[in-house]
């Protein structure tokens, strides 16, 4: 298969400005993110809406492009930057531009879930253990995903699913294995045009989630399981921690 990976990276945020430019570990996040998968993936690019962004890129080496200021997701600003580069890939991976620690392993199973030529739509789960506690299933920040027998999405919600109806709330993880949705995706690239024309789906609108969209409208969602608890970077405060691990503290 023929791959890309695409880095959308804004510059303005509310919670963290310029986070794109940040420093972590002497290097600027985007720069880690896109030497972290370009040990994987061929050629990656970032798709940007600030020439500051795309300066730095082309400063240590990378490929860049500018994308419009107006999208309201990473989704919409990747399936620009294809349109724009002319790709042909098959696949496109879209890799959030604040996970500086994604593994090698996690890019490599998301792109094994494409073995299936049913899945239209790739993504990864993390199953949630026990010691992390009842508190974590239940943060509507952590989106549950709930996988068939096929290794397909069911269903993403901010609330806990499935319900353990004759299990005490304090057991639940002890009785089942409940999978915590790593926002990372892979699209086969036609799918990928297609599905940034869809209208907002209702289930979309009440969960604030774009993949409900995707599954409303039929598409297979492929889940590759991962270990790997990604650390992302959303506050300056994510980045005071992820410097500290960088340095093993």
């Amino acid at each position: 298969m023929r791959v890309l990976a695409v880095i959308p990276a804004r510059y303005a945020s509310t919670r963290f400005p310029a986070k794109p430019l940040a420093l972590l570990g002497g290097k600027p996040i985007v720069q880690r993110v896109y030497e972290a998968v370009a040990e994987v993936v061929e050629r990656v690019v970032v798709a940007t809406d600030d020439s500051r962004i795309l300066d730095v890129v082309v400063a240590f080496g990378g490929e860049a492009i500018m994308t419009s200021s107006e999208h309201q997701s990473g989704t919409d600003r990747c399936a620009e930057a294809i349109e724009k580069l002319g790709c042909e890939a098959d696949i496109v991976i879209n890799v959030q531009g604040d996970e500086p620690f994604i593994a090698r392993e996690q890019i490599e199973t998301l792109l094994k879930c494409f073995e299936s030529k049913e899945v239209e739509i790739a993504t990864l789960a993390r199953p949630f253990r026990a010691e992390e506690g009842i508190e974590a299933l239940e943060n509507p920040n952590s989106p549950k995903v709930v996988i068939n027998s096929k290794g397909e999405a069911v269903y993403f919600s901010r609330s806990i699913v499935p319900y353990l109806r004759d299990v005490e709330r304090s057991e639940w993880l002890k009785h089942h294995t409940f999978y915590k949705h790593v926002g990372i995706y892979a699209f086969r690239a036609k799918t990928l045009g297609e599905v940034t024309r869809l209208p907002l789906s209702s289930l979309e609108k009440m969960e604030r989630l774009e993949q409900l969209r995707w599954l409303e409208s039929g598409y297979k969602i492929g889940v590759g399981i991962t270990e790997v608890e990604n650390i992302g970077i959303d506050t300056p405060e994510d980045l005071q921690r992820a410097e500290s691990l960088l340095k093993g503290v």
